[in-house]
């Protein structure tokens, strides 16, 4: 590849630098207002309150990181009034060391059932048993179901309606992090395309992006793809690791978490000298990907930048729709605490395209057998359209825009 002067892991390793200096987590103001929002959004639409399950949507509204398990861990956020905590007894102590919003706690003993808690705690906050409680969209069916059971006469609703309205407008600060994030990820994968050499397995690659997101200050991978030849043509991968050659394909796609918040790269080049064929596939993902962007106006629906990709690749004889060879999945996704999230560039989306908005850009496509091809970065929209967080990749044989 041009520009890419091959080194050692060792040396690509020593060449990246912590890049999270300056970068700042989500303030406490910012997460008072995440809550009136979405407060004014419930008392707007009849919502009596929201519960919020362990996991992203209750760190995105309390600060409070906590992953789901058999326990029930979550919080009710009245429609009027402070965050109420659920939790088992034991993990008080846990659960106000990792707070960032307080609020009254509610425990339950092992030999209690939390979901009778949870009714308990909406009766003190006045809520009539045949109110409207918004169940957060992530939860487990069995803790659903437990509430159902312990409050037969409460309307349980979907909550996406109040987490989508606020998660998917990102903040200048949620941007910034997002925009950080990425930047680490872009700098991994340069690195990574300098120490491969014929013979390089995929779980060997996979091991030093691991390390390398570790030199940019990320814990590690959040999650890490590496596929070459015919492997890169199942978009998510195959069971077995496979070993580099000459003129294979060579698909990376990873990303970290910084402050709770994802980047997610992929970049596919050659290893060694493209063919004709892989040269043109590649142009016609990179052209593709480019009328995605440019169709991401304010206003105009999500369904229009997937439709627009899609066009493109059908007018290069490939497709069309979703079939193969062609683009199998969407065009993009949302991005912020979750790596896929509301809202999707997707056929017939009509949700409006508005300011703070962040995507994938990857309309990858796949010549079945023989490779594929996904070039993925994201983008944000602003008043004035869309603007990249990483710009797109050059060419096949100089990915990177090295001089």
């Amino acid at each position: 590849m041009k520009g890419i002067a091959y080194q050692s892991a060792q040396q690509a390793l020593d060449n990246l630098e912590n890049m999270t200096k300056g970068i700042a987590p989500i303030a406490e103001s910012e997460y008072l207002a995440r809550i009136e929002k979405a407060q004014q959004y419930m008392q707007q639409n009849n919502i009596d309150a929201l519960y919020l399950n362990a996991g992203t949507n209750l760190k995105y509204f309390t600060g409070l990181q906590w992953y789901a398990s058999e326990r029930l861990v979550g919080a009710i956020l009245p429609a009027n009034g402070q965050v109420q905590f659920i939790v088992p007894f034991f993990e008080i102590g846990s659960i106000k060391d990792y707070w960032l919003i307080e609020g009254p706690i509610h425990a339950w003993q092992e030999e209690e059932s939390p979901y009778e808690l949870v009714a308990n705690v909406l009766n003190t906050l006045n809520i009539d048993s045949t109110g409207t409680l918004a169940i957060d969209e992530s939860t487990a069916f069995f803790v659903a179901d437990g509430i159902r059971l312990a409050a037969p006469e409460l309307s349980l609703i979907n909550a996406k309606a109040v987490t989508a309205h606020c998660r998917m407008h990102k903040s200048a600060n949620e941007i910034a992090l997002i925009q950080r994030a990425m930047d680490m990820t872009l700098a991994v994968h340069k690195a990574t395309a300098s120490m491969l050499y014929e013979g390089i397995t995929t779980t060997e690659v996979e091991a030093f992006i691991n390390e390398a997101h570790k030199k940019v200050g990320a814990p590690g991978n959040y999650f890490c793809i590496v596929l070459f030849g015919v492997a890169s043509s199942f978009p998510h991968g195959v069971k077995n690791p496979q070993t580099l050659k000459k003129g294979d394909v060579v698909l990376v796609d990873t990303g970290c978490k910084l402050h709770g918040y994802l980047s997610d790269i992929t970049r596919t080049y050659v290893f060694g000298d493209p063919s004709e064929k892989q040269k043109s596939v590649w142009q016609i993902e990179k052209q593709a990907q480019i009328a995605a962007f440019n169709a991401a106006k304010i206003g105009a629906p999500c369904g229009a930048v997937d439709k627009a990709a899609r066009e493109y690749i059908a007018s290069n004889g490939l497709g069309p729709d979703y079939q193969l060879p062609g683009c199998p999945h969407r065009t993009g996704h949302g991005i912020g605490l979750d790596i896929h999230e509301w809202p999707y560039l997707v056929k017939d989306n009509p949700e409006p395209l508005a300011a703070g908005m962040c995507f994938s850009n990857e309309p990858m496509l796949v010549i079945p057998d023989e490779f594929g091809i996904r070039l993925e970065d994201h983008f944000y929209m602003t008043d004035d359209g869309p603007r990249w967080f990483t710009e797109p990749a050059h060419s096949i044989d100089n990915p990177f825009g090295v001089e």
